[in-house]
C-alpha cells in the first residue's frame, strides 16, 4: 500500500474517532447541593433596643444579620403572633424586620403561630380576638389573615402553624378533630397559594416520634416541605435517627424536608438569673460537650445530616440571638443564653462558622 494511502487512512480514523467523541456527552459535573442555612432571629429587634454590643469572630462591632450573612447564613426565620402583649412579634414589627432581611439579600421564612403567644406541642391557644367565632367564621379568619400576611410579606418559605403535633387553634383545630384540623390548615394553604404563589409551604412537627402518623394524616394537603424540629433535650440524642426519619418521610410523601429548629449549648453556665432550659450534663449528647467547640461540632453534624439526606433542604438554628440582654441580674430574660450563637460577652462563637464550612 502506498504511503500516501496509509496516511489518508490514518487521518480518516483520527477524524472519525474525534467525531465520535464529540457525539458522546461529557461526564456530568457532580451536583453541588446548595443548602438552606438558617437562623431564627425573632428576638433580635427587641434585643437591639437594649443596644447590646454584638461583635463578630474577630471581636469587631457588627450587627447580627451582617455577621451571620458574612458567615454563610442565607435564610432568616421569624415567628408571627396575632395580637401579642409584646409588640415585637406582631405584624407591623415583623414586616419591618422582614424588609431588613430582604434588603440583606437573605431569604425570608415566616412561622405563623395562629396565636397571641407561643404555639408549640403543648400550647396552641386561640387568639383572643377569635375565641367567640363560629367554626365557619374561624376558617374565614384564618384564610383572610394568612392572605394578608402572605401578600404583604411575600416570604420565600412559610409555615402554616408552628410545631402543630397536636393541632392548632385549640379547641377547634385539635388534631383529634380530623376534619376541622385539616380544614383550617387547608384555608391557610389556599391563602398562600393565591397571595404568594412562589412561596414554599411548610407543615411543622416537633421531633421524630409520631412524625409518621402525623404526616400520614396531612398527606392529602397541598404543601411543599416537611419541617421537623430536633433538640436533643426533647427529641433524643441520636442524629442518625433524625437522618433516617428525614429520608423516610421524604420518600414516603415525595416531599422535600428541612430541620426547622435545632440548638445546642456552648456552656452549662449562666449569664443572668433566668433559669436555663439546658443546664445539666445528662441533657447533652456525650460526643458533644457543652463547650464552644462542642456546640460547633454538634451543628456541623446537623449540617452533615442535611447534606447527606437527598431531599433535605437544610437546617435552621433557633435562638442564636437570645443572649442575656437585660443584664446579668435579670430574672425574666433569656433561658437560652447558653445556647445562643454569641458568648456571654456578646462575641460570635465558633458555631457561626458552620454556615460557611463544607
Amino acid at each position: 500500500m502506498k504511503p500516501s494511502i496509509i496516511l489518508a487512512l490514518l487521518c480518516g480514523f483520527t477524524l472519525l474517532s474525534t467525531a465520535c467523541k464529540k457525539d458522546q456527552p461529557d461526564d456530568p459535573d457532580p451536583v453541588v447541593k446548595t443548602l438552606l442555612k438558617g437562623a431564627d432571629l425573632s428576638f433580635l429587634p427587641e434585643i437591639e433596643s437594649y443596644n447590646i454590643p454584638f461583635t463578630n469572630r474577630n471581636g469587631q462591632a457588627e450587627d447580627v444579620l451582617t455577621t451571620l450573612k458574612n458567615n454563610g447564613c442565607n435564610v432568616v426565620r421569624l415567628r408571627l403572633w396575632k395580637t401579642p402583649a409584646n409588640s415585637f412579634d406582631q405584624f407591623e414589627q415583623v414586616k419591618a424586620f422582614a424588609q431588613r432581611i430582604k434588603a440583606k439579600n437573605l431569604k425570608l421564612w415566616i412561622s405563623v403561630h395562629y396565636s397571641d403567644t407561643w404555639a408549640d406541642p403543648g400550647n396552641q391557644t386561640m387568639p383572643a380576638g377569635w375565641e367567640n367565632l363560629t367554626f365557619a367564621q374561624l376558617s374565614d379568619s384564618v384564610y383572610t389573615y394568612t392572605k394578608t400576611v402572605a401578600t404583604q410579606l411575600q416570604p420565600d418559605y412559610i409555615q402554616i402553624g408552628n410545631e402543630i403535633n397536636a393541632g392548632l387553634l385549640w379547641p377547634s383545630g385539635q388534631i383529634n378533630n380530623d376534619v376541622q384540623f385539616k380544614t383550617l390548615l387547608g384555608k391557610g394553604i389556599q391563602a398562600v397559594r393565591e397571595a404568594a404563589p412562589a412561596a414554599k409551604i411548610m407543615i411543622h412537627f416537633a421531633g421524630i416520634d409520631g412524625a409518621d402518623w402525623f404526616y400520614d394524616k396531612v398527606a392529602t394537603l397541598d404543601y411543599d416541605i416537611i419541617a421537623l424540629s430536633f433538640y436533643p433535650i426533647w427529641h433524643g440524642k441520636n442524629l442518625s435517627l433524625l437522618s433516617s426519619k428525614l429520608s423516610q418521610l421524604s420518600a414516603t410523601h415525595n416531599k422535600d424536608a428541612i430541620i426547622a429548629e435545632t440548638a445546642y449549648p456552648f456552656t452549662l453556665g449562666w449569664n443572668d438569673w433566668t433559669n436555663n432550659i439546658v443546664g445539666l450534663q445528662d441533657q447533652l449528647i456525650p460526643e458533644y460537650p457543652a463547650t464552644p467547640e462542642g456546640q460547633k461540632a454538634y451543628l456541623m453534624q446537623v449540617k452533615q445530616v442535611a447534606t447527606n439526606v437527598e431531599r433535605c433542604l437544610g437546617f435552621c438554628y433557633w435562638g442564636g440571638e437570645w443572649v442575656a440582654f437585660k443584664g446579668d441580674q435579670a430574672a425574666d430574660c433569656s433561658p437560652w443564653e447558653n445556647q445562643a450563637l454569641y458568648d456571654f460577652n456578646f462575641k460570635a462563637l465558633p458555631a457561626v462558622e458552620v454556615f460557611n464550612e463544607e
